[in-house]
This record gives structure tokens, sequence and C-alpha cells, in this order.
């Protein structure tokens, strides 16, 4: 079985909490897109970790985790990640983690001309996190970049970097900065070597994991809108963030994948610029965003926050091609005597159900019906019979209005706080 765990919206879903909660049926949990500009929080029994570029099945005792070559990487992070479970009690050996040769680096530099170019735009910012994802992409793609593979040859990797830092020069000059060669070689050397037993050939190991059958879940970051081809572009991250590209980014492009876990939440939440037609304002955003502890696992930024947007989501659903539905914090909207849904959008004084792209989307105005809400504690609910009528008929609501079934609800923050419809 192959399985995507993929966010429907614009990321934050919960998908960290799925992986963890549904690895234990897989025998390989694979990242294949992204760095560590987005966090999955995960809360069990050893705890409550916030990773970044790890999987989340590195929680899981057995589990084989794998990081794709569609990841980009800052092995200064990695390597303080790997460090922060230690300390917790979690190892992370090479045979139960084992990152693409093909995955690229995330540099020092990279970082750097990131926050130049979100300073340069000012209030036309982008939302970027700072972490140098769309500068290391573009890199990638202009073919000026090290690879993890570059790690397991220094003197290999020397000329290399001398040639690439006389191109990124060029660049950044326009900043009034440079990237110093022995700085980013040291670094290289500090982070990289305590990393090149976990580097491997995962094409090889993933196409012989499908050949034996085992079971192989993938992980994406963020959601269907923040997709480099298919999201809010420009607000979007550098990656693709969809089911299809799963095989791809793992590093197995063959695979045919048999299932699609879209991850929803039972509201709306945003970190980041961009259009966000559902968006509360005022003392009900304040009291949602609290009610459910709405700050970025990876910057700490308080999430932009609103009623569930039916028009987002079922796009969201399409892009990722869901076959089921996990819907998350159902237990957040306890407090609320009437639960908000954007049902339209108002486009220029027409409604319609569609979810537009460009400068249609920025003009969008939410058209909000609102649901009777269920007012008591469904933290300890673990079947459907359990959850109140007006809390079931709102998951009957959102089922119907995406058109794809949910399976899967959660009511808390702790691994065994779900139920299955």
């Amino acid at each position: 079985m192959l399985t995507v765990i993929a966010g429907i919206n614009w990321g934050d879903e919960g998908k960290g909490r799925m992986v963890d909660l549904l690895g234990a049926d897989y025998d390989i949990i694979c990242r294949y897109q992204g760095g560590n500009n987005a966090g999955h929080t995960v809360v069990n029994e050893k705890g409550r970790f916030i990773l970044n570029l790890l999987p989340s099945g590195i929680l899981r005792d057995g589990a084989v985790n794998v990081m794709g070559a569609g990841m980009v990487i800052d092995i200064e992070h990695l390597s303080g990640e790997i460090s922060t479970l230690y300390e917790k009690g979690v190892g992370v050996a090479p045979e139960n983690l084992k990152i693409s040769d093909k995955a690229f680096i995330c540099m020092p530099y990279h970082k750097k001309q990131d926050i130049l170019e979100e300073e340069r735009l000012a209030d036309k910012k982008y939302g970027s996190t700072r972490r140098g994802i769309a500068p290391v992409y573009g890199d990638k793609y202009m073919k000026k970049g090290l690879r993890m593979s570059d790690l397991l040859d220094f003197e290999g990797l020397k000329p290399k970097l001398a040639d690439i830092l006389e191109w990124k020069n060029i660049t950044l000059k326009g900043y009034f900065t440079q990237a110093d060669f022995q700085e980013n070689l040291d670094w290289l050397y500090k982070f990289g070597t305590g990393l090149v037993s976990y580097i491997t050939d995962t094409s090889r190991y993933l196409s012989s994991a499908v050949n034996s059958g085992k079971d192989i879940l993938f992980e994406a970051q963020l959601g269907a809108l923040r997709d480099i081809d298919y999201g809010i572009y420009p607000y979007t991250t550098s990656s693709q963030t969809l089911a299809a590209y799963a095989p791809v980014g793992a590093g197995i492009p063959g695979a045919k994948l048999d299932k699609v876990t879209g991850v929803m939440k039972a509201y709306s939440s945003c970190v980041g610029e961009g259009p966000f037609t559902c968006e509360m304002f005022g003392e009900e955003a304040s009291a949602l965003r609290e009610a459910g502890s709405e700050y970025g696992a990876a910057t700490g930024r308080p999430r932009r926050v609103g009623g569930f947007d039916i028009p987002a989501s079922r796009y969201g659903i399409q892009m990722q091609g869901a076959d089921e539905i996990a819907l998350t914090k159902l237990d957040v909207l306890s407090y609320m005597d009437k639960i908000p849904v954007c049902v339209e959008y108002e486009i220029d004084g027409i409604r319609t159900d569609e979810f537009p792209s460009g400068d249609r989307l920025t003009r969008a105005k939410p058209v909000f019906e609102y649901l009777d809400g269920f007012k008591t504690d469904i933290s300890k609910c673990r079947k459907a019979s359990d959850l109140p009528d007006e809390a079931l008929r709102y998951i009957r609501y959102i089922e119907a209005a995406v058109d794809c079934p949910v399976k899967y609800v959660s009511v808390g923050a702790e691994r065994e706080d779900y139920l299955v419809i």
C-alpha cells in the first residue's frame, strides 16, 4: 500500500498528527518535498515534538524514515533536530533514517538571500519564513547547488563550492553582501560530517521496498493552496505540495499511489501573506486563534484564522485527488454558539462556488452561513455515536459540501484523541 497524507488548504492542517497516528500500519514513512519552512507538531506518549525536516514517523519505533530527493535540507537545522530528539530519549540511527543522496542542501547564503529579498520587498513581501527555501529551489533549477551526495567527497566538493560562490556572489552583490568560501566550507564540514552515515540512494532502497510489498506512507509539507503551480501564486512555497508529486519527490517516479488521505481543519488557518478570503478579524479571530493555539510550528507567528472555506477546500481536494478526509481540531469549535462556514465567494458582485486564481481571488469576498454549535466537550468521544447531534451534523454538512468522505475526526491533541466515522 502506497498512501499519501497531504494538506488540503494553506498548510498547518494537522498532517504530522495523522502521520504519527497512521504510521503504525506502515513500514516506511517518507517526506518528499520542502524544507524546514514548516513544522509538524506531534503529541504522543514520548512527549510533544515539533519536526521541521524529519518525517513524523521518526517517533514510531521500528519505522524506517526517508527524506526524499525532492527535499531541500538545511544540514545545521537537521543536525539540531536529531540532537533534540536524542535529548528527549528518541534515538535516530541510520537503520531508521535514510537521506536521499539527491536531496539539495540549503546553504547559509540561501537564508541570507531570503531575508534580504523579503526586506527589499517590504510591504509587498510574500510571507517567507526566511529560511532560504525560495533561493535554494531557485538555485536547484538553475543547476547551481550542492546535493547531499557531495558531503561524501569533501575534496570534490571544494571546487564545486568555489564555482557556485563565484556565480552566487554576482547576485548577492546587488544586496551589498558576499558569501565567503571558507565560512561555507567550514559550515558544510561541521554539520555535514555527522550526517554522512544517513546518506544513501533512496531510489534504490524505495524501489526494492515496493517490489517487496512494503507499505509506504508519504508525508507532505504545507497544503494544496501553497503548491508552486496550483496554489495562490506567488504566495506559495517553492515546491510541489501535491500528492501526485510524492513518488517523484521520494525517488520512485514510476510507482503508483493506492490512496490519498487529505487533511483539513474543521475551520481555516493560514500562516503568511496572500489572499485568505474566509479570514476573521478582531475579537472573533482572537477567540478562535486562542482556542486552537494557532501559532506557526516553524516560526511561532500568529496564524490568520477563519471559518471553514468550502470553495477553497473543494478545490484542494480536487488538486490532491483525495480519496478520504481527516478532519482535525473539531474540538476547538466547542465554544461557538454558531459555527461560520464560507459557502461561496462574491467577486465583482457575482457569487461563485468555484475557487478562482490570480487577481480574481484577491477581490473575492466571503459569503457565510452559520450552523448550530455543539457547545460541549467532545475530547472523550471515540465513536460517531458519542458526538452531539450538532457536531455530527456539521461533519456531514462539510462532507457533502466538499464531495469527499470524512473518515477520521480528531477531537484533541493526543495521539488517541480521534474517532473513525
